[in-house]
């Protein structure tokens, strides 16, 4: 059965798309730690990270920088913090998160629960950023 993921990248549920290309796609976390809590992710579903190919993991990281970037210049913040669980969605992904706080990087915290209006405030913020 196709991840979560891989359904958004499909079309086949909604997602907030910020980025894309042929191989990489960000969209933001439905349950986000702080506003602009992004997701970065390859097409290909791989479960860990790791078990990327090299030039995949490579350009990956390359493709989240891109996006890092305009998520810093969309959602004011002093960084954007970087984090790899993996274990909630059985495919590879980064987080990229705003930060003012080392707590905004804290994934025991409670989430936000922001409404379909503000995400897609947030999600076209970020696409103007670009």
């Amino acid at each position: 059965m196709a991840s979560i993921f891989t359904r958004i990248i499909n079309r086949e549920i909604p997602g907030q798309i910020v980025a894309e290309d042929d191989r990489y796609i960000a969209f933001l976390d439905i349950t986000p730690l702080v506003a602009g809590h992004t997701l970065v992710v390859p097409k290909k579903e791989v479960d860990y990270i790791f078990d990327l190919e090299d030039d995949t993991l490579a350009g990956l990281t390359v493709f989240a920088k891109k996006v890092a970037h305009a998520v810093k210049k969309a959602v004011p913040c002093k960084r954007i913090g970087v984090a790899v669980i993996g274990l909630e969605v059985p495919h590879t992904h980064i987080h990229l998160v705003p930060m003012n706080a080392m707590g905004d990087i804290n994934f025991t915290k409670a989430k936000l629960n922001p409404t379909k209006e503000e995400v897609a405030a947030v999600a076209e913020k970020i696409r103007n950023a670009f």
